[in-house]
């Protein structure tokens, strides 16, 4: 399966237009994670060295083709003298299947600081990767998609859950492969892992019951410098479901406890028959 740096290495044909390859995938559609990850990598190719993206807001227009090359067209909307904002859309066949809007800032200014607690939970090394449990299709073929992903489910019974909180997992993951040492490669991984098992939160109160899924958008803030190869916390929730519509959110921590990023989705969650 493709690795990270594969995803990542498009090429530009043009100042602000980009041409993602063809990836061999064991999914119908093209992975989310991938075409939003494709997206930021565009937008770091337009902005300053001193810029750093601290946050992303996308759409999933449509479902995109794992057999189609991908031509990502980047959009400079603004550069300040501390911000510099972006909007990139990913076309297939002459239709956007996916827009984003990103914004980058200026290391090293000072302010307000604050953060969250990260949860008490069992560590990594106490749990086995998603790969070597008994998954059942059609989400084994999703979890195969990502060779490269360390994957590892906490189970419900060994933590401790908000009864406040309606539906919520925690996931830990790394990234096993090779990664530079560049802040904005590390942004660009982690959106990548962002759409992977978040949805998968709405599911945690509706056992057994059957849906059809689909991510509609996707918005990222990212706090911290962090490595996405380290051990992160994915602390995910549903914080409601309705109208075949769930929305879910999470905060991703390092190891250490510093939380590094925050997201937030809602996808399709119809149920079938």
């Amino acid at each position: 399966m493709p690795s990270l740096r594969d995803v990542t290495s498009i090429e530009r044909i043009d100042r602000d237009i980009f041409r993602g390859a063809r990836l061999e995938s064991k999914l119908l559609r093209t992975y989310g994670g991938q075409i939003a990850c494709q997206s930021l990598t565009a937008a770091v190719r337009t902005v300053e060295e001193d810029r750093f993206v601290h946050s992303l807001h996308g759409y999933f227009l449509r479902a995109g083709n794992p057999a189609s090359h991908t031509v990502f067209e980047v959009e400079r909307l603004r550069d300040g003298r501390s911000f510099s904002t972006r909007r990139v859309n990913a076309i297939q066949e002459g239709e956007v299947i996916f827009s984003m809007s990103a914004s980058f800032h200026v290391h090293g200014q000072t302010g307000l600081e604050h953060a969250d607690t990260m949860p008490e939970v069992v560590g990594p090394d106490n749990l086995q990767n998603i790969r070597d449990l008994e998954i059942e299709a059609p989400f084994n073929a999703f979890f195969l998609e990502w060779e490269d992903w360390d994957i590892r489910f906490i189970p419900a019974e060994e933590q401790k859950l908000s009864p406040s909180l309606a539906s919520q997992q925690r996931v830990w993951f790394r990234y096993t492969g090779e990664i530079s040492d560049d802040p904005n490669d590390h942004v660009c991984a982690l959106a990548y892992m962002s759409d992977m098992t978040l949805l998968g939160s709405a599911r945690v109160a509706h056992p057994g019951v059957e849906v059809q899924e689909a991510s509609l958008d996707h918005a990222m803030w990212f706090q911290r410098p962090f490595r996405a190869d380290e051990w992160l916390l994915y602390d995910q929730s549903s914080p409601s479901a309705t109208g075949s519509r769930s929305l879910t959110q999470g905060r991703i921590f390092d190891a250490s406890g510093n939380l590094v990023a925050a997201v937030c989705q809602e996808g399709l969650t119809r149920t079938r028959g």
